[in-house]
């Protein structure tokens, strides 16, 4: 008896049309889980600070060994730390809280290449789509610490400045850590975008600049010294539109 390869018959196109129609519906299913587990999972994780920076920062890098101290002591001052979830930077971060008082809470995303999860996580989710991680790093954050980092890192920045300058979000302290990386971006920003009346001079206030993890935990206290960590009733209305 013998076989012979059979050429595929290829679907008509209004077929191919409704077969894709039908994944993207059922993308949006798996869209919303993501944002219910999620919530789910995180909603008693407050205070907590999130913490951006490199993935390919080495364990032996000032940055991490830095970031490592900032997340120690946050975690000891009573706040969770929520990172990346992978290595580097999201690493020494979630390293420095899971050995404090509080919890290392890490956002993992599915990467074809970089992301891996690193072991220092007392809450560990997951994700497929970045919009979804996004909204839970600024939804459950009372500050973000910014440590120097690529594409990822100022994609998140920016996010952040974004929903605090349109009032999408409440007003949380942003701290940049390590002037020496960021002055240059800060330059432009106000020579720039300031100048050229892209955005007001007001908004460059929303930026700290803070090297040392003491004064970094000190400047977020301070912050909510007056008015407490509690959400008001329109800012949590506000997060639930993000």
């Amino acid at each position: 008896m013998t076989t012979r390869n059979k050429i595929p018959v290829p679907l008509a196109p209004e077929l191919l049309e409704k077969s894709w129609s039908a994944r993207e519906s059922w993308r949006v299913f798996g869209i919303m889980a993501e944002f219910v587990e999620a919530t789910e999972r995180l909603n008693a994780v407050r205070p907590a600070v999130s913490i951006f920076g490199s993935a390919r920062t080495p364990p032996d890098h000032p940055y991490y060994l830095l970031t490592e101290r900032i997340a120690r002591q946050l975690s000891d001052a009573g706040f969770a730390v929520i990172s990346g979830g992978g290595p580097g930077v999201m690493e020494a971060a979630n390293k420095g809280a899971f050995f404090g008082r509080s919890l290392s809470v890490g956002l993992n995303i599915q990467l074809p290449h970089e992301q891996q999860t690193n072991p220092y996580q007392d809450v560990s989710q997951t994700f497929q789509h970045f919009f979804a991680r996004k909204v839970m790093f600024v939804k459950f954050a009372s500050a973000y610490v910014v440590m120097p980092g690529g594409f990822g890192t100022l994609d998140e920045l920016m996010e952040a400045l974004t929903l605090v300058q349109t009032r999408k979000s409440r007003r949380i302290p942003i701290i940049l850590v390590h002037g020496p990386f960021w002055n240059g971006l800060l330059d432009w920003i106000r020579t720039t975008l300031v100048a050229e009346r892209m955005i007001d001079p007001t908004d460059v206030d929303l930026i700290q600049v803070i090297d040392e993890p003491e004064k970094i935990v000190e400047a977020i206290f301070a912050h909510y010294e007056k008015r407490g960590f509690d959400l008001s009733a329109a800012e949590r209305e506000a997060l639930l539109n993000l």
